[in-house]
């Protein structure tokens, strides 16, 4: 069955939702990040998805405390994203406690420095490959670059990449599905990947449906703080797993 992977996105230390990628639609939430943490634990999530906001706008982690404080208290595999854009960072969050970073701007301007790090950290990498009208998105989703998301599978497929979480920027908090066609299309093409599901998820209908064209990972972020998905849901899910 899919592996649910909840969302947690992070400006100031405090939980957010952005819509569509755009800091200037934020919605801020009153559940602290290691709170809603430690509630999906309870759920039986083996791993939660952090996102530094404020990171991908400076180019450097920048909630690393957050981090510490989560993989402190709460036992589960963390991936993270947001700002890894040089080895001393990368650091920086495994240090913290991540158990997989998550690479998207690097990955696609630096080709040469993301591949070093498949090569040295193995399954631990994740390429973000984050998708604004058909192109790769880089810098917190503030610009886009001049590839396709074929472009970099195909380049780090060859060194061993194992997972990569593609998000629809367009549906990404919109809460109307997510693009299915497309995700299936990358696992057959790529079937060496685990690929997971980011952006527009609204109902456990569409985690059924990614389930049926076996997807192996789905991240639900908005739709748990709307309520359009209940931590029971996702309880449920897990014990059916």
């Amino acid at each position: 069955m899919i592996e649910i992977i909840p969302a947690i996105d992070i400006i100031d230390g405090k939980c957010v939702r952005l819509t569509k990628g755009d800091y200037d639609q934020k919605k801020v939430y009153d559940a602290s990040p290691v709170d809603m943490a430690r509630s999906y634990a309870d759920c039986g999530v083996k791993r939660v998805h952090l996102v530094d906001l404020d990171g991908a706008k400076a180019g450097k982690p920048v909630n690393l405390a957050t981090l510490e404080k989560i993989a402190g208290q709460v036992g589960m595999e963390i991936e993270w994203g947001g700002g890894i854009s040089s080895s001393a960072a990368l650091s920086d969050i495994f240090s913290a406690g991540a158990t997989h970073a998550i690479v998207g701007s690097i990955a696609a301007t630096k080709p040469e420095v993301f591949t070093e790090w498949v090569k040295e950290h193995g399954s631990k990498m994740i390429l973000g490959a984050d998708i604004k009208d058909g192109l790769i998105a880089i810098k917190g989703w503030l610009e886009t670059a001049s590839l396709k998301i074929e472009d970099l599978l195909k380049r780090y497929e060859v060194f061993g990449l194992k997972e990569c979480i593609v998000t629809d920027i367009n549906r990404d908090g919109m809460l109307q599905g997510p693009s299915f066609d497309l995700y299936s299309r990358l696992q057959a093409e790529f079937p060496h990947i685990s690929f997971t599901v980011s952006g527009g998820i609204c109902s456990m209908d569409d985690i059924r449906e990614l389930d049926r064209r076996s997807l192996r990972k789905v991240i639900v972020g908005k739709a748990i703080y709307e309520n359009r998905i209940s931590l029971k849901d996702i309880e449920s899910w897990l014990q059916n797993a």
